[in-house]
């Protein structure tokens, strides 16, 4: 049975959403290519998909070390109350910090979790100082990051070649009539 909280997918999309989420730089041309589409009705989808706020955006993914982040850490954060003014308070201060890269409010064992990045020992003890000193925060627990043996962005999708109909994914070949 389907979600209808889910939005409507095609294997086209599906497929679409997967290239660009391996590979954001591509050209619509080489994209189209990729999930055998012409160029208009590819874009088309693309653009769908922006408008459906499921592509959220498009970004580098940067090498913290080789910028002079040597250290990636997490803090568990748990605040005094759970009220939603003081929530909303801890979430608005960390979203201000550029070393806080995500804050997730969490269930179980803390009330938030975030990943910081810091320049070093010195620069985690002094951000780790700082949120243990915030308002409402009661208890801070920190984990600095040994290695990362994964770090994938995005979601699973599948890539599963598109399974349309033989004439309707002609359709989409065609090129524009004007």
């Amino acid at each position: 049975m389907n979600d209808p909280r889910l939005p409507d997918l095609d294997s086209l999309d599906r497929q679409i959403l997967s290239e660009l989420q391996d590979d954001g730089r591509m050209t619509n041309v080489e994209l189209a290519r990729r999930v055998g589409l012409s160029a208009p009705p590819c874009l088309r989808r693309v653009r769908r998909l922006e408008e459906q706020g499921i592509i959220r955006g498009y970004h580098a993914d940067l090498d913290p070390q080789v910028l002079g982040w040597e250290i990636t850490f997490f803090a568990l954060v748990g605040l005094e109350t759970q009220k939603e003014a003081v929530l909303t308070a801890f979430e608005a201060m960390v979203s201000e910090w550029p070393e806080v890269r995500e804050c997730h409010m969490i269930r179980g064992g803390g009330d938030f979790l975030l990943r910081l990045v810091a320049r070093d020992t010195a620069h985690e003890n002094a951000l780790t100082a700082r949120l243990t000193a915030a308002s409402h925060v009661l208890r801070v627990q920190t984990l600095q990051t040994i290695r990362t043996a994964k770090e994938k962005p995005g979601v699973p999708m599948q890539a599963e070649r598109a399974r349309q109909p033989e004439r309707e994914r002609e359709r989409e070949r065609e090129p524009e009539r004007v």
